[in-house]
């Protein structure tokens, strides 16, 4: 893959992979002057994937790699996005219980990392927020999201976070970010989101 700012200029990022069935890193790698990257982990295994760099919200993302000799996986451009009022990112490494709003224990090393994010910069105010596909009625919808994205931050006020710097908000299926025709979409849009509301 490729690491990018948002014009799209390739830079260098420390990238760091979790066996997320242990939250344990397997792997430090680090991103090229242009961007470019490649990493090798054994197969069957299901991986989040982080890339950091100071200054800027980091970035996850989640890949799951299947029982296959020489299988190879793009995971595509990574933008990297400066720490911003208004900007935000998906916890793509966030995992609730099937309709619920109880956190799994895959969750955990990307939970570390905002925490991380919120003790490196101490003035940074944050709404964690909870979306859903369309499938079910939209009042259900709505009091799901809404309890995932507390689950989130509860989970940031256990780890020492002043509560004055999290809101938590529940969207449903109001924000799509992908058609809600295809499993693969509804999987994109049953997400949870970090924004930037006070750097």
């Amino acid at each position: 893959g490729k690491v990018v700012d948002e014009n799209g200029n390739g830079m260098t990022a420390d990238i760091e992979v979790i066996d997320n069935a242990t939250n344990m890193v397997v792997g430090k790698y680090k991103a090229n002057s242009d961007g470019n990257f490649r990493i090798t982990v054994p197969t069957e295994k299901n991986y989040g994937v982080v890339f950091t760099k100071p200054g800027y919200l980091y970035q996850s993302v989640n890949a799951e790699i299947p029982a296959s000799v020489g299988y190879e996986k793009d995971l595509g451009t990574i933008v990297l996005q400066k720490v911003d009022v208004g900007k935000k990112i998906v916890m793509n490494n966030i995992f609730f219980d099937f309709n619920m709003a109880t956190l799994r224990q895959e969750s955990i090393s990307e939970l570390e990392r905002a925490v991380k994010l919120m003790n490196d910069m101490v003035s940074l105010q944050i709404e964690i927020s909870g979306h859903t596909d369309n499938i079910g009625k939209q009042g259900y919808n709505q009091k799901l999201s809404e309890q995932r994205a507390k689950a989130v931050v509860d989970h940031l006020i256990s780890k020492e976070i002043d509560k004055k710097r999290l809101t938590h908000k529940g969207y449903a299926f109001n924000q799509p970010i992908a058609t809600n025709d295809t499993e693969e979409g509804r999987q994109m849009n049953r997400r949870t989101e970090f924004k930037v509301l006070k750097v």
